[in-house]
């Protein structure tokens, strides 16, 4: 379970991501949300009250793992980018370390 300031961060996160692959500025985009540029600066590094309150009722409801869903990156362009995001989310195979037997 994740605390609230990771999901804060998380959702953060996820629109920083989704404004510039929309190609806007904080500035753009704080003056279409109709708040200040500083504003959307803190709402994407650690979230604003609102978003704390959003996030702990979210909680309460047990919603919280879809939180971050809320802005969703959007589609790929291209070929090589959609590859691009599916290597970045697969991990690594995991090596397989061999086991020494005992002898009898």
């Amino acid at each position: 379970m994740k605390t609230p300031t990771e999901l804060q961060q998380e959702l953060g996160r996820a629109i920083r991501v989704r404004r510039i692959r929309q190609g806007l500025s904080q500035v753009e985009a704080a003056a279409r949300a109709g708040m200040s540029r500083s504003t959307w600066k803190r709402m994407e590094v650690d979230g604003p009250g609102l978003v704390e309150n959003l996030i702990n009722a979210a909680i309460v409801l047990r919603s919280e793992e879809g939180i971050a869903g809320l802005f969703p990156a959007p589609a790929a362009t291209s070929l090589d980018e959609l590859l691009q995001r599916q290597a970045a989310a697969t991990p690594a195979p995991r090596q397989r370390v061999p086991r020494h037997r005992k002898s009898p």
